[in-house]
């Protein structure tokens, strides 16, 4: 029997209990966000301003019953505001841009997806941690794949043509007279997309091992009408044999990689001289209580059930995980033989970095 010297004040246990009861109640909300994006419910309340439940349950044809129950538990996590008075929930502006625009630069409401996902997956997950073996992105339910391209394309149109490229010293201008540009684990493609839409002169190849993202991303580019001047390939990042290229960008992927040394060292033997890497990762400072904070919890989370396993299914397995630190990733830009690592950009959850040979 465990017992403990001395015994924890009833404060202690009364504030972690309060604590776990928050995180359940996230936990179980964050079923009822899906639905309400699957369902339509945040759109339409966007549009209705305040409404009922009623009004709701018209607007959307699901029925008023379930609606109601919905609405309250929304206002209880503070999701959407209750006027007692009338008895009407109101999506204010802050919550729609975030859970109703799916263009805002802040829309966060499909990241359930990816958090879906890992339930699934639960058991392989409790299986990689007891073995120690990897578990690949291929392995994963296929929800993951799509709530991460959202997730991340929210970020990527907010900020990687208008903010990150430029960043990059004289990056822009070869873009607009026409260069190669390389997008390895491109994934759904939405950032090579962006930049092939961007840059119409320039041709932009879009690489990933997963061949189902693949499949998707050459879909997302036909549904777009991006056909010109981009191409996706079914190959690792360890596999590219590019020439002369001005750009090669890794989007918040090289912590993923088994062998990011390789994959870094293969992309500087396909660069032009003065090409350019940009390498776009998870915020995280060098030290773990730098990053003991909810953006740290969350990609902790993600990296112990996606990055990290990843990495360990892959030769070198070296598993920087998805809060490695600018430090650590210089450390690894040298041993690929890069020259220089700069902070070009960052946002709160991205560092931005200008890799140079």
């Amino acid at each position: 029997m465990i017992r403990f010297t001395p015994p924890p004040a009833p404060k202690e246990i009364e504030a972690f209990i309060g604590k776990v009861v928050t995180d359940l109640g996230a936990t179980f909300s964050g079923v009822l966000v899906n639905v309400g994006r699957k369902l339509g419910l945040y759109q339409a309340m966007a549009e209705l301003g305040a409404c009922s439940s009623a009004t709701l349950a018209e607007a959307t044809g699901v029925r008023e019953r379930y609606v109601r129950e919905w609405l309250a538990n929304q206002a209880a996590g503070g999701y959407v505001t209750y006027d007692p008075e009338n008895q009407t929930y109101r999506l204010p502006p802050a919550q729609a841009l975030v859970l109703a625009v799916e263009h805002s630069p802040i829309f966060m409401a499909s990241a359930f997806e990816v958090a879906a996902s890992f339930w699934l997956d639960e058991e392989k997950i409790v299986e990689t941690f007891r073995s120690g073996d990897g578990l690949g992105w291929h392995a994963h339910n296929h929800r993951l794949f799509c709530g991460t391209e959202s997730f991340f394309r929210t970020g990527y149109r907010a900020h990687l043509v208008s903010e990150w490229l430029p960043a990059l010293g004289g990056v822009v201008e070869r873009l607009k007279r026409g260069v190669k540009v390389a997008d390895i684990g491109c994934g759904h493609g939405a950032s090579t997309i962006l930049m092939a839409q961007a840059f119409p002169e320039s041709r932009f190849l879009g690489l990933d091992y997963h061949e189902a993202s693949i499949a998707t991303a050459r879909q997302r580019a036909a549904e777009q009408g991006v056909t010109e001047n981009i191409a996706f390939e079914v190959k690792s990042a360890t596999q590219f044999d590019g020439r002369d290229y001005d750009l090669v960008c890794f989007m918040d992927c090289l912590h993923d990689l088994g062998d990011p040394v390789g994959a870094l060292a293969r992309c500087r033997a396909a660069l032009k001289p003065d090409g350019k890497v940009l390498l776009v990762e998870p915020y995280a400072g060098d030290r773990l209580e730098e990053n003991l904070n909810p953006i740290g919890r969350m990609y902790y989370a993600a990296s112990a059930m996606a990055c990290t396993p990843n990495s360990l299914s892959q030769p070198v397995a070296l598993g920087l995980g998805a809060q490695a630190g600018e430090e650590r990733l210089r450390k690894v830009a040298r041993e690929a033989g890069f020259a220089n690592l700069r902070r070009a950009a960052q946002t709160p959850v991205n560092l931005i970095l200008e890799l140079t040979p």
